[in-house]
């Protein structure tokens, strides 16, 4: 099964040292190539801050935007990774390797299974059909 792990941490107010950032990525790299070398990575990116977000909705007909994130908190989803696990504990395990757990959270959302609804499968974890996407 595919679960999402969504990486949400703390936007940095200043400047993060160059050192520190390295390292950052370093782990980050290291964290990839393992979920590759499981055939267990699917995709997955880094996100650019929330100031570079657009929030759409749709009311009454109208496109409506607007600048940033819609929820107001102080952790922001800032990337992302797609991998295939056997179940939630193996996607879990998974998420805990993720440098940012350190400092942030990483959520752990199981991917809906269109092919197998379209089967007639009821999908993992699914507990009703969600809008088509």
């Amino acid at each position: 099964m595919q679960y999402a792990l969504l990486i949400y941490g703390e936007e940095p107010t200043e400047e993060v040292p160059e050192d520190a950032m390295a390292a950052e990525m370093d782990a980050y790299s290291a964290f990839t190539d393992h979920i590759r070398g499981r055939d267990a990575y699917k995709g997955g990116e880094a996100l650019l801050p929330t100031s570079a977000a657009t929030t759409v909705r749709v009311r009454d007909g109208k496109t409506l935007t607007t600048d940033g994130p819609f929820a107001e908190t102080k952790e922001q989803l800032g990337g992302f990774y797609l991998v295939e696990a056997a179940d939630i504990d193996e996607a879990i395990a998974f998420a805990a390797m993720i440098p940012g757990a350190a400092h942030g959270s990483i959520e752990v959302r199981p991917v809906f299974d269109w092919a197998a609804a379209m089967a007639g499968a009821q999908p993992d974890g699914a507990t009703e059909a969600v809008g088509a996407g």
